[in-house]
């Protein structure tokens, strides 16, 4: 199997099964994607981005850019937005939507219960003409059966139940409605599938200079088995973090980061493919970055945990 057929079959279980939401090893940072509840919990204004590059070495291969960025704007209400784009194959999809949650303190020891809500939209475009069949004349890749900016709606929801610095538990659906794209000849190529999500994490303080944070992610999709991610990370002076992750049966990676300023953290993470495409391809590199300000009733940012 050489890398042009590896990839043919990728974009054809991707357009023709359905669409799977992008995968990101730094999950732990970037909750706000998965779940509208983590808008405004870290009480400050905070502004990501992160660039993931899957499958290097295979042309065409997945490539997703993605900014969000998120504020309290009192004691109970935060907001926020999110966009992403993601590339793979012969397909484009532009992600936008807009975050809120309500947070409810459930005691005087730093516990609370957010509710989030996500609504936004969702372009896809889809180019046959990209593709080099062997059969040019194959209606299957004709231009005519391109998707040009189709738009669907995109509504979500989650719950965030965390404590100040301690730990973390989310279960989320970033939209709940099922979409089915249509080409020109209105034969179904493409559809969003409800993915559902389980997160949570805890932070153990092993000395005044070392903290160490295990951490999960599972999503669930119709169609598709239980994908599930387990992340191991240390905190060390809280600057550097170190740690690795496991993508069940999938992918084992490693993270490093560093807090450069009280407001900015830069985080890297590589992955070693265990699948058989692992034979194609160089691994996956993500890159993540993080912008915060100053909190306004503390005079500092918040401390630099890992949720």
């Amino acid at each position: 199997m050489n890398k042009s057929l590896c990839i043919l079959l990728l974009i054809l279980s991707e357009l023709t099964f359905g669409q799977q939401d992008s995968q990101y090893t730094q999950y732990m940072y970037n909750t706000q994607t998965v779940n509208p509840g983590y808008a405004g919990s870290r009480g400050v204004f905070s502004l990501s981005g992160l660039y993931r590059a899957q499958w290097v070495g295979i042309e065409g291969a997945p490539r997703t850019l993605n900014f969000s960025f998120n504020t309290p704007i009192n004691e109970r209400l935060g907001t926020g937005l999110t966009f992403y784009r993601d590339e793979i194959g012969i397909s484009i999809e532009n992600y936008i939507a807009a975050d809120f949650s309500y947070t409810l303190p459930l005691n005087n020891f730093g516990t609370y219960l957010s509710f989030g809500l996500k609504g936004g939209i969702n372009i896809l475009d889809v180019d046959f003409s990209k593709l080099s069949p062997n059969n040019p004349n194959d209606p299957t890749f004709d231009s005519s059966n391109n998707i040009n900016g189709q738009v669907s709606p995109v509504i979500g929801a989650g719950l965030y139940l965390r404590h100040e610095d301690k730990w973390y538990i989310g279960v989320s659906a970033p939209n709940m409605l099922k979409t089915t794209h249509y080409d020109d000849t209105t034969v179904s190529t493409a559809n969003e599938r409800i993915h559902f999500y389980l997160i949570g994490g805890y932070v153990f303080d092993l000395s005044s200079m070392w903290k160490f944070k295990p951490a999960f992610l599972l999503k669930e999709v119709e169609g598709a088995p239980l994908a599930a991610d387990l992340s191991a990370n240390f905190l060390f002076n809280e600057k550097l973090t170190l740690g690795a992750a496991y993508r069940w049966d999938s992918a084992v990676s490693g993270l490093i980061g560093f807090q450069v300023t009280k407001g900015m953290m830069l985080g890297y993470a590589y992955d070693y493919d265990l699948t058989d495409i692992g034979n194609y391809t160089n691994g996956a590199h993500e890159f993540f970055i993080r912008f915060e300000t100053v909190n306004r009733n503390k005079n500092k940012v918040v401390s630099p945990r890992f949720f």
